[in-house]
């Protein structure tokens, strides 16, 4: 895969309107496998315990009018038509919300931004600077108060946290209500001997195909989820004409006033079955960055939404006129069904089921991967499944904690009943997380009226708030279960995040200034290798107290030091031109760099071969640009001692220097000229750069010490610190630092950069850090 090569923008903002179409054909089979299953479990949720269907109607009607109108508002009017317009440069989600909010209000925890970031391509792409009064008052706020910027960050982690619920939950309901059809062909006290085991079977199997990621399934993906919409839209239909053709009366929102006014309390907590008809709704936001806005919007309004309706007033209709059957089976989606269709149906609806639990699974690997990417996740394996989307990953620790906790819930409750009031409270959770941060993305970023954030979050938050309390009341029914999984996740990402931030705040408070750099001499007894040095280090200027330490205890360091930070912006993606920011520390003759390169939420790191001759080549590009005296777009660092120079990856390199390695020379049309070391038994590797009077005769003896450090290898120096809470503080700072990040740090893996790099040319320095 060409990552490099990739668009920065939203590609398909400018297509024709047969990639939309393709696209939106697409989307059915990611976006709204979850969504287009709900249909299987919401009567029979709503009708478990908390009401029963009388022969008035007024029951079933009540519920059709709720769900046509939670329908019509929330995806459709909320997400489809508001919140899809708040994307991060073409991606979606929580995260990208909090990343957005960011970028515009300083919101963000770990003090690592540069001045520099803010000339990034997507940093900036969305900028608007007529912000009205209220708007500024209120990033003002924001950016001064630390007690708020902890408010938003723990908003984020709370709905990464529900969304992770969401992904053990939902493939659980799904599956479960999918296979409940077997209870219409057998007696009743032996389905439920037969439900279980079945669904634990499918879900084992959803679970073990996961490595074999979607890319390889999804051909399968929008046929079935097409079949099933148009096999319930077509039910729907019949039902209607047969049964009840005017059951359309009951969508007026009078039918929601007679059906509260009647049951009352039982009917206000029946509103927690009710809210799964939008189980699914977030997928649509946060898989955004694999569509498009008009495509995943389409394929809601003109083939999902009334595909739903249809099926809703469809099963209406029929147990308007079924009282007695409908009693028996508890309102279930499979007797709506006609007896012939019910086999073929149930078949059509697992598959659906596996497609719908498919994507939110993706999704949970998706939201992990942005937490782990902005340091507030620890650090877990990605695989990427697909050489062509950038998006379809597969996490196995994830995956399989994933699979044990789902296996457990349906083990555990053995019915819809107690699954479905976990999954609506992790469902409408989520929700209001979005609704809060999309009034701020109102307010900061589209600058908009503060009064139309105040009557968004007021209408929406109103709707939310009363499903949000009809799913708390059934906490010891079910829905206790993603409060316990939220509150285990929140507290490692928190204890993660608090512990990478005071990490962070000691290498600050601690760094050597470069004043110190400059006193070291061969006098006193600091000696020069052979080869390149990488400093790993989190700052984004001065020298890490690490390096300090290893010169104290070992006074030699390489002929040519690099001081390597890899950091995530709170950006999606970083163009390849823009990948680095290099400098140099300290007088010119003593070899000594700074390079950071930055990486979006989104993007993957480059392998190790490929990101050591990226690196070699911008330093060189450097060396090249300062001696010529055209240098790149060139930033201040924080550091005023410091220079930094945007330079871009060896792609970007039009006319600039390559590295070529042994005896391979780049076929190029532009004269070159070869800069050559004494031969060396070992890999050669040779700058070939543009020819060019004007290059100095020291900048050629730079390059030409550069490529012989090169050829001699690279040693990576990563510190190995070991974090404690200083004396005298909080008993709870010490159990978050000394129990809870020592635990996450000691058991999760390594940065992947540090991974790449061959353990034999990795070296370890241990520091005891007090935080």
């Amino acid at each position: 895969m060409d990552i490099e090569s990739r668009g920065h923008q939203n590609p398909i903002k400018k297509e024709s309107w047969r990639t939309v179409l393709a696209l939106a054909y697409q989307s059915l089979g990611v976006v709204y496998g979850d969504l287009s299953t709900s249909p299987l479990y919401v009567y029979k949720s709503t009708f478990a315990e908390d009401i029963h269907h009388s022969e008035t109607n007024e029951e079933i009607f009540g519920v059709l009018s709720f769900v046509f109108w939670t329908l019509t508002l929330i995806p459709l009017l909320k997400y489809v038509f508001v919140v899809l317009r708040a994307d991060d440069n073409g991606e979606g989600g929580t995260f990208a919300l909090y990343s957005l909010l960011c970028r515009h209000a300083r919101v963000s925890t770990l003090p690592n931004g540069q001045l520099a970031d803010e000339d990034l391509y997507e940093y900036k792409n969305d900028r608007n600077l007529s912000a009205d009064r209220i708007g500024m008052s209120l990033k003002s706020t924001l950016e001064k108060h630390r007690f708020l910027k902890k408010i938003l960050l723990i908003l984020a982690l709370i709905g990464t946290c529900m969304v992770i619920g969401d992904g053990v939950l939902t493939p659980a309901i799904s599956v479960f209500s999918a296979v409940s059809g077997l209870e219409l062909s057998m007696a009743k006290h032996h389905h439920q001997y037969v439900e279980v085991p079945v669904a634990c079977v499918i879900l084992v199997f959803l679970f073990f195909l996961q490595h074999y990621g979607t890319h390889r399934l999804g051909f399968l993906f929008a046929p079935i989820v097409i079949t099933w919409l148009l096999c319930i839209s077509a039910i729907g239909v019949y039902n209607i004409v047969h049964w009840n053709p005017r059951v359309y009366q009951a969508l007026s929102p009078y039918y929601m006033y007679k059906f509260l006014k009647k049951t009352q309390r039982g009917g206000w907590m029946s509103l927690g079955g009710i809210l799964l008809c939008i189980t699914g709704s977030e997928a649509m936001f946060a898989d955004l960055g694999h569509f498009s806005q008009l495509s995943i919007q389409i394929a809601f309004t003109f083939v999902v939404y009334p595909s739903l309706i249809l099926a809703y007033m469809g099963q209406a209709a029929y147990l308007s006129k079924h009282h007695v059957i409908a009693s028996d089976y508890h309102i279930g989606f499979y007797v709506s069904v006609p007896e012939k269709l019910r086999y073929p149906v149930l078949a059509i609806a697992i598959l659906a089921a596996v497609v719908g639990s498919q994507a939110i699974i993706t999704g949970t690997f998706s939201i992990i991967k942005q937490c782990s990417a902005l340091g507030c996740f620890p650090r877990v394996k990605i695989v990427h499944t697909s050489s062509k989307i950038h998006g379809q990953i597969y996490i196995p620790e994830i995956n399989w904690t994933l699979m044990v906790l789902c296996l457990a819930v349906t083990i555990g409750f053995r019915d819809t009943k107690h699954i479905s009031n976990a999954s609506g409270l992790a469902v409408i959770t989520v929700m209001l997380v979005t609704t809060c941060f999309m009034s701020l993305v109102i307010v900061l970023c589209w600058h908009k009226n503060v009064l139309f954030a105040i009557c968004f979050i007021f209408f929406f938050g109103s709707i939310e708030a009363l499903y949000f309390s009809a799913s708390l009341i059934k906490f010891l029914e079910g829905a206790w279960v993603p409060v316990v999984l939220s509150f285990i996740f929140l507290a490692v990402m928190y204890s993660w995040h608090y512990g990478t931030s005071k990490k962070y705040e000691f290498d600050v408070e601690n760094k050597i200034p470069i004043n110190w750099l400059l006193t070291l001499s061969p006098n006193l007894g600091i000696t020069r290798v052979r080869g390149i040095g990488l400093i790993h280090t989190e700052l984004v200027s001065g020298i890490p107290a690490i390096f300090s330490h290893f010169i104290t205890n070992l006074p030699a360091f390489h002929q040519v030091l690099v001081f390597l930070c890899i950091k995530s912006v709170p950006v999606p993606h970083v163009r390849p031109e823009e990948r680095f920011l290099v400098g140099r520390v300290g007088p010119k003759e003593y070899r000594v760099y700074r390079c950071i390169a930055r990486y979006g939420y989104r993007d993957i790191h480059m392998d190790d071969v490929e990101f050591e001759k990226d690196l070699v080549c911008s330093i060189a590009e450097f060396i090249s640009s300062e001696g010529r005296g055209q240098s790149f777009e060139a930033v201040e660092d924080i550091d005023e001692n410091e220079r930094l120079t945007v330079i871009g990856t060896t792609s970007t390199h039009v006319d600039g220097i390559r590295m070529c390695e042994d005896n391979v020379r780049p076929n190029r049309n532009t004269e070159m000229v070869e800069i050559s070391s004494p031969e060396v038994p070992r890999k050669r590797v040779r700058f070939l750069v543009p020819e060019s009077p004007q290059m100095d005769l020291s900048v050629r003896e730079e390059l030409r010490e550069l490529m012989e450090a090169r050829e001699a290898g690279m040693a990576f120096i990563l510190g190995h610190c070991y974090v404690r809470a200083k004396r005298g503080s909080s008993l709870i700072k010490k159990l978050v630092i000394n129990i809870g990040y020592d635990f996450l740090r000691r058991n999760c893996r390594g940065p992947t950069y540090a991974l790449s790099f061959p353990r034999a040319s990795t070296l370890e320095v241990g520091m005891i850090y007090h935080v």
